[in-house]
């Protein structure tokens, strides 16, 4: 029966019953060393993956995939596939679950994987202190009674490479300690390499599906965080970034208690940026801090050129210090990205081009950036309008458009996806996955599309303006460059001052809106007394 199936379908019959004797492995005695505990993971993995594979080859075997019913199945297969990475992750724990949450957090991906897995959360069962102590002993030299007042032995945070304690030095300062788990790079090793091979194994089977891309991404994101020296480095380069920014926060780093497995900083108290009950509960606006939040993140981006790229409300605090009744205290450096001068530029251009809605400078950025072929979709993906769009910036589609933009995505192909995720640069995706993040917590917090677009825009004309690009030399080239610089600058801050009125008095309609409806029930209420006050002379 199986010699009937075509090659690849054939292989697939192989690898699902090679998946099925890999699944007792889970029904065997293994120990708690980390090779047994790496092949029961591994062993765990082939098999969803085995499954999977089977899953979507049989279930669409014979249909055009131009065809509604291909559609329906495909997203129903989507779904039931999500489900066993949900469960894969919540089983083998660790990078698992952190690979879970990087894939979550990109909309490039059919979004039945990307809702099903934003419900993992990193929660991992903490060290045994005594571990814990034998890793700040040997990378400290001393034990930690010697170094500090006191140490709490109980985690204040707890994730898949390391956890935090909180103590206080000698010196009555409060600190963070975070402790890398020993072992845990070898750990890292064994399990994207074997993300790797089940890329390739799903390449092969499914063309279109490729994913090695992804498994690149976040091996190299894990790597960095892995290197605590680095991490210290990024944090000190992040404060002097905005050493003149009053509203963030960055912890300071106490070097000579920090190594590449011990980081030490300075303790900040706060709540996480998503904690609405919080901000209300104190007064503080949480548009406010939405705005603020997305300022910080644009300046990083379009300015500095240096990103912060793990946003997560877990790593960003609101603390009640600070001008303007509150400040944002930025944690967890691990993932952060030096964005090549030549990027940063291009993409101010992109965000400006976006803006203006100038459809020959997208497609020409859209080129230098590798994806020429879809530069169609880049408003979609960071504006919401389409490229031909009539309607202004932060507006919903015409119906018009909504229907030309569905044709346009019906022809679109998990070829097309993937050839568009594999040829993006690698500084695009890190901004991509921030983005994301950025948006969720943004609209956790109550503020409008608008606020984000303009303050893109804004940060992009910042970012090349003639005083931050200043082009050197007297030349007739230079200063002629220099000059289109400056009007192009101007152009773009008109335009966005223009999109600031038109947001501003749509919030003081709204106003007068409410004012009036007020007014109108006190004018009846009103009405309604005197009227039963005459009746009853």
């Amino acid at each position: 029966m199986v010699s009937k199936f075509p090659a690849k379908a054939t292989a697939a019959f192989c690898l699902i019953t090679a998946g099925c004797f890999t699944s007792q492995a889970n029904l065997l005695p293994f120990s708690d060393s980390p090779v047994s505990q790496g092949i029961l993971r591994s062993s765990r993995a082939i098999c969803t993956v085995a499954i999977t594979v089977a899953d979507y080859k049989y279930s669409l075997y014979g249909l055009p995939n131009d065809c509604d019913e291909y559609r329906r199945l495909l997203s129903e297969v989507h779904l039931r596939s999500a489900k066993r990475l949900l469960k894969l992750c919540e089983i083998n724990k660790g990078f698992y679950v952190k690979a879970g949450q990087f894939v979550s957090s990109l909309r490039q991906i059919p979004k039945e994987y990307s809702l099903t897995l934003s419900s993992l959360q990193d929660q991992v069962v903490p060290y045994d202190f005594k571990v814990i102590k034998e890793v700040l002993v040997s990378n400290l030299g001393q034990d930690p009674s010697e170094l500090f007042t006191w140490f709490n032995e109980q985690p204040i945070a707890a994730a898949s490479i390391a956890q935090v304690h909180h103590a206080m030095l000698k010196d009555h300062q409060e600190v963070a300690i975070k402790v890398q788990y020993p072992g845990i790079e070898k750990k890292m090793k064994l399990d994207t390499r074997i993300m790797y091979s089940l890329s390739e194994f799903v390449a092969w089977f499914f063309p279109e599906f490729r994913f090695r891309w992804l498994v690149s991404e976040f091996t190299e994101a894990i790597s960095l965080e892995l290197d605590f020296v680095q991490e210290a480095r990024n944090f000190e380069t992040m404060s002097n970034n905005f050493r003149n920014n009053k509203v963030v926060r960055i912890p300071r780093i106490f070097w000579d208690l920090t190594t590449n497995q011990v980081l030490t900083m300075q303790f900040c108290h706060g709540h996480k940026v998503d904690d609405v009950v919080f901000l209300k509960g104190m007064k503080i606006n949480p548009e406010k801090v939405a705005k603020k939040l997305l300022e910080v993140f644009a300046e990083m981006i379009f300015v500095h050129g240096f990103l912060h790229g793990d946003p997560h409300p877990g790593n960003i605090l609101v603390s009640i210090e600070g001008q303007g009744g509150f400040s944002l205290v930025l944690l967890d450096h691990g993932i952060c990205k030096k964005l090549d001068e030549v990027f940063r530029l291009e993409y101010c251009q992109l965000w400006k081009a976006l803006i203006l809605l100038d459809s020959r400078k997208i497609q020409h950025l859209a080129e230098r950036f590798g994806v020429g072929k879809y530069y169609r979709y880049l408003p979609i993906i960071f504006s919401g309008r389409t490229i031909d769009s009539k309607s202004g910036i932060g507006k919903g589609m015409l119906v018009e458009e909504q229907k030309k933009l569905k044709q346009h995505l019906k022809a679109l192909k998990m070829e097309d996806i993937s050839s568009f995720m594999e040829s993006l640069p690698s500084n695009f995706l890190i901004i991509l996955r921030t983005d994301e993040l950025l948006r969720s917590t943004v609209s956790k917090l109550g503020a409008s599309k608008w606020v984000r677009l303009l303050t893109y825009g804004k940060y992009a004309s910042l970012g090349l303006s003639p005083k931050s690009n200043p082009c050197s030399g007297l030349t007739s080239f230079a200063l002629y460059t220099r000059l289109i610089g400056n009007i192009e600058y101007i152009l773009l801050r008109l335009t966005i001052g223009v999109m600031n009125l038109v947001l501003w008095m749509e919030k003081l309609k709204r106003c007068l809106n409410k004012f009036y409806g007020k007014m109108s029930a006190a004018g009846k209420g009103m009405s309604t007394l005197f009227f039963n006050i005459y009746f009853k002379m």
